[in-house]
Formats: C-alpha cells, sequence, structure tokens
C-alpha cells in the first residue's frame, strides 16, 4: 500500500472497522468518542483503520473511508483466505503514527516494530499505543466486555456451574442497568448500544456508559463490568428481577436491541 501522507509503503499487518455498530471497544463507550481519539469526523459510514509498518519498521494506523474493501479484507481473512488490502490513495482520511491496539505479528525482513518520533505524522501527537493491562479503568473494562462477548458459552457455563450468583443487590449494577433503560427513553450516542447476530434468531447486546459495560444475549443472561469493580464479571440471570424500578431482563434487552445500532 502506498501512503503519500505517510511518505511511503506501508506493509499492511491488520485492519478493523471504525463504525457506530462496530468498532474495538478499547477507543471508547461510543463512536464519537472513539473518533474524537483518532482526530476524525464521526461519519454515518465511518471508517477502515488499516495498521502496518513502513519501510523502516515505524508503526503506522492508516484511517481510510474506503470501508467495504476493509470489511471485505476483514471478512477474507477471517475465512483464512489472502486478501491484498490496498485502499486508493483517495481514501485516505489521515494518517497517524502508533497502533492503538496491540499486535502480535510483524513484518518480515525489516526493522522490529517501533514508534516513529513524536510529529512525524504532522500532528505534533504522541504516537498512538495500546492501553497498558496493569491498571484497571474503563478501557480494562470495556475490554473485559468485548471479551466476554467473544467468549460467550465459556462465561454462560460459568454462570450455570455457580448457580448463577448475580450481585443483583449491588449498587452499581442497579445503576447500570437503570442507565441502559434510560437509553430506550432517550436514546445515546451512536455505538452506546450495539447488536450483532448471535445464531438462532438471538443478538449479542453490547451496551456502555459511565463506568459500566454491558453484554447480553437477547435469550438468555447479561453479564455487567464495572469500574468499581476491578476484573469482576457480575451476572444478570434471565427472569430474575434486575433491582427496585426496572423491567424484566427480557423486556430491558429487547428495548435495548430495537435502539441498537446494527452492521450494515
Amino acid at each position: 500500500m502506498s501512503d503519500d501522507e505517510g511518505g511511503g509503503s506501508l506493509y499492511v499487518l491488520s485492519a478493523v472497522l471504525l463504525t457506530p455498530a462496530q468498532f474495538p471497544g478499547i477507543l471508547g463507550d461510543d463512536f464519537p468518542e472513539a473518533c474524537s481519539l483518532l482526530g476524525v469526523k464521526p461519519t454515518a459510514q465511518g471508517y477502515g483503520l488499516v495498521l502496518g509498518q513502513d519501510e523502516e519498521g515505524a508503526r503506522w494506523t492508516v484511517v481510510v473511508d474506503d470501508v467495504s474493501l476493509v470489511a471485505m479484507a476483514i471478512a477474507s481473512w477471517d475465512c483464512g483466505m489472502e486478501y491484498d488490502l490496498s485502499p486508493d490513495e483517495r481514501s485516505i482520511v489521515v494518517s497517524l503514527a502508533g497502533w492503538p491496539l496491540e499486535l502480535s505479528v510483524a513484518t518480515p525482513g525489516i526493522p522490529e516494530p517501533h514508534d516513529p518520533e513524536q510529529g512525524a505524522d504532522g500532528t505534533g501527537r504522541v504516537p498512538l499505543a495500546p492501553p497498558s493491562g496493569e491498571a484497571w479503568g474503563p478501557v480494562q473494562r470495556r475490554m473485559g466486555a468485548d471479551q466476554v462477548a467473544r467468549e460467550w458459552a465459556d462465561w454462560r457455563e460459568r454462570v450455570a456451574t455457580d448457580g448463577g450468583a448475580a450481585a443483583a443487590a449491588h449498587p452499581g449494577l442497579a445503576r447500570a442497568l437503570k442507565e441502559a433503560l434510560a437509553y430506550t427513553q432517550s436514546p445515546p450516542p451512536p455505538g452506546r448500544v450495539r447488536s450483532s447476530f448471535a445464531g438462532e434468531g438471538a443478538r449479542t447486546l453490547r451496551a456502555d456508559g459511565p463506568g459500566w459495560s454491558l453484554v447480553a444475549r437477547t435469550d438468555d443472561a447479561a453479564f455487567v463490568l464495572l469500574d468499581e469493580e476491578p476484573g469482576e464479571v457480575l451476572a444478570v440471570p434471565r427472569g430474575g428481577d434486575p433491582g427496585p424500578g426496572l423491567p424484566e431482563l427480557a423486556e430491558l434487552l429487547a428495548a435495548l436491541d430495537r435502539i441498537a445500532v446494527r452492521p450494515a
């Protein structure tokens, strides 16, 4: 891939989508926040993030507006197929130094991945970097929720094995469910509530708010992670009482699914 803004070639290593319905939770609670982190304007169609190295091994993140091309590349790679991701130079919105995500791969034959000097991308910003895993905070909470979504069957089995002891009386959990319910009455920023296909007529829901993240399946239970409970995953069994003044979990999840953004 040739990158005019970066001043040379980029060896593509990975790519992710940055759209209202699909974006790495590591970047923010919602789509506008994720865009703000990267210094781009939120748009209805979103962007693709292309991560790679230049000829000297420096890390670069290239933001492109050709979302379909990036989505096609990701789908091909997920199926084990080769795909030469080479966005047209006219689709490049900005090239940013560093990577916002952790990558365990590198380009053979060039220097090891490293950040270019600050300001090399013309923004004056410190190069992008994945967050530290040593401290618990909003980023780690969202990353944890993303992991629960990916490993739903394992987490669901843990609940079944442990008897599904949900901290229903936990004040933080009650607050999160109340704020999630409020989203159904006053829609939040795009991406705060997302819905994706889960099979068998069900949907996987991801919702985030100040200090909390929720993962659920519309036909099953829900899990909540809180900033105030480092590393803890609180279960909300289906059919239980989420808390005073709140509807049954099934009703809440159905309402969230109705307002959620979905992949095109």
